[in-house]
């Protein structure tokens, strides 16, 4: 499985990825344009809601401009409902063996999730060539994926989990880095707010960070 599609192509711009809980669907279309008006038009919704999946319809329906991934995929049932409702790319926190070969079958780009070296092999043995990085600050951060720059690489990686605007440009500066996901663009209170103006600001921080 050596041609795998990749992720890679579908970051235009900015190489930071807003990873997203959305617990209310009416909130799903005002934030992706919020997102995008900022300058980032690539964005993981995480399947960690009742409403996810119908965000991510609604999403796919009404923001063409958004490039909309999801995320938190356990099963491979999960994949199926992933493209049912728009998936353009699916994110995995972990990847099983049986997730692994699920995932690298469904023809989307993948970000399948490694923490080791031995999880980082196995995906690379089967055409993965861009992984996530989960939890990036727990799992050793920035210095483990120096670590790993030159034995594996190959690889590139979308670390999330612990990044913020602090840390977030030492570990896009790293040459083995695609790009970085996190929630810190979209502060729970401004969205339960409907705040959709400062998220947009936050946005456009973000997306500076990354060009």
């Amino acid at each position: 499985m050596s041609s795998l599609p990749l992720f890679s192509p579908l970051l235009r711009g900015a190489r930071v990825v807003p990873v997203l809980t959305i617990e209310h669907v009416e909130h799903a279309v005002p934030l992706a344009r919020a997102l995008a008006a900022g300058g980032l038009d690539v964005i993981e919704v995480t399947l960690r809601t009742e409403a996810a999946l119908r965000a991510c319809e609604a999403i796919a329906a009404q923001c063409p401009e958004v490039v909309l991934g999801i995320g938190t995929v356990l099963t491979p049932a999960q994949i199926g409902e992933a493209r049912d409702a728009g998936a353009r790319f699916l994110v995995t926190p972990g990847t099983s063996a049986r997730m692994a070969r699920a995932t690298a079958e469904s023809g989307l780009p993948v970000l399948p999730g490694a923490a080791t070296v031995s999880e980082m092999l196995t995906l690379m043995e089967l055409g993965f060539r861009e992984l996530k990085f989960f939890p990036a600050e727990a799992a050793g951060g920035l210095d483990y994926l120096k670590s790993v720059a030159g034995p594996l690489a190959e690889l590139r990686f979308c670390p999330t989990g612990g990044i913020g605007p602090q840390n977030a440009p030492a570990y896009l500066a790293q040459k083995n880095i695609l790009c970085v996901g996190g929630s810190w663009i979209v502060p729970k209170a401004a969205l339960e707010a409907g705040d959709f103006a400062a998220i947009t600001w936050l946005a456009a921080e973000a997306a500076a960070l990354g060009r």
